[in-house]
């Protein structure tokens, strides 16, 4: 296959940047993953080299702009945890918004000009229970939110200062894993449902709960609309061949305009597992709106964005598939420490 160009991945050892960086390669680029593996992962980089940093590090960024030609940028190095985002909200201002202003520092100084940036739904904030689209009101509850849709507005405005060109998604609940069991969804804490839902059964989580079943929504659980990873990684790399081939970039959401609840979630993790537990409800954690659900008209539109593994049965047999490869059960009285099958086979 003749190589297409390469591709900077920051937080390429992450959960979206690795199928990211799978795609990549599959597409003929070559992705090179740049991460300080806070909370990435070190095996997760597959697919092309790894070079340890941090976006906040303006020197390492400029040593690696001066020794590779990017074609492009996907930016996904950034905390993400909307509870940790409220009570700790400089952490994720620094993170994210700084962190952003160094790469993009980096890269008008490499004259490279076209970046993928993952936002989020979080953005739209307590947007009601219609789909929403991307000329919605932009409120977010939660200063992650809030990182998020300030990183935007630089975006726009490097656009139109400099001639950036920027492709942002708004991701609604990226979920799921690679077909292949090869990369999956993984953190430490976890603080996504489906993985921690999944987790409990296999007994390395004692806390799972429910945090609010009194929301405005039909069975009074959270609703949120989930895509499917590897989805996210085909729009990805879709973006990188519109804006090398001389789009201007913008702002789409990535969704599937379906909703599920919490319950619903649960429900369909129990029947593909064959497992169930006692439910534990909570009160509501700050800053999480009843209802996020995308309209993904836009991408599909201009970027013939088609979800091929977002139903929920796939999302549910994939995540659990790379939980049961990764993550050994355990029995009463074992230790709960999370093994990989590689680390199971030794022992």
């Amino acid at each position: 296959m003749t190589r297409r160009g390469t591709v900077l991945v920051t937080g390429g050892a992450g959960y979206i940047g690795s199928h990211c960086c799978k795609a990549l390669s599959e597409a003929g680029y070559l992705p090179v993953c740049f991460d300080n593996l806070s909370t990435g992962h070190r095996r997760f980089v597959q697919w092309g080299p790894l070079l340890e940093g941090d976006v906040q590090d303006q020197k390492r960024l400029e040593a690696l702009f001066k020794a590779h030609d990017f074609a492009a940028v996907m930016h996904f190095a950034a905390v993400s945890a909307v509870g940790e985002s409220v009570v700790d909200p400089q952490k994720y201002y620094s993170n994210n918004v700084s962190g952003t202003l160094s790469l993009l520092r980096a890269m008008r100084e490499a004259n490279c000009s076209n970046l993928i940036f993952s936002s989020t739904g979080a953005v739209y904030g307590n947007a009601g229970s219609d789909p929403i689209s991307e000329t919605d009101p932009k409120r977010p509850v939660n200063p992650y939110g809030r990182s998020k849709l300030m990183i935007e507005e630089i975006l726009s405005d490097h656009r139109d200062a400099y001639g950036l060109n920027s492709i942002c998604f708004r991701y609604f609940n990226a979920s799921g894993a690679d077909a292949s069991g090869a990369i999956g969804e993984q953190r430490d804490p976890e603080t996504h449902l489906i993985p921690r839902a999944m987790m409990a059964l296999q007994g390395h989580l004692e806390d799972f709960s429910i945090f609010g079943d009194d929301y405005d929504t039909f069975d009074g659980t959270a609703v949120r609309d989930y895509i499917h990873v590897t989805d996210l990684a085909t729009a990805h790399v879709r973006a990188v061949e519109m804006l090398t081939a001389g789009d201007q970039g913008g702002i789409y959401n990535l969704g599937t305009s379906v909703g599920y609840s919490v319950k619903q979630i649960l429900a369909a993790i129990f029947s593909e597992t064959g497992r169930t537990m006692p439910l534990i409800h909570r009160p509501r954690r700050a800053g999480d709106p009843p209802m996020l659900v995308a309209d993904p008209t836009s991408a599909r539109q201009y970027m013939q964005f088609k979800p091929a593994h977002s139903n929920l049965e796939t999302i549910i047999r994939t995540a659990w598939k790379w939980h049961e490869k990764t993550h050994a059960f355990k029995g009463p009285g074992e230790d709960a420490r999370w093994t990989s099958a590689a680390e199971r086979t030794v022992a």
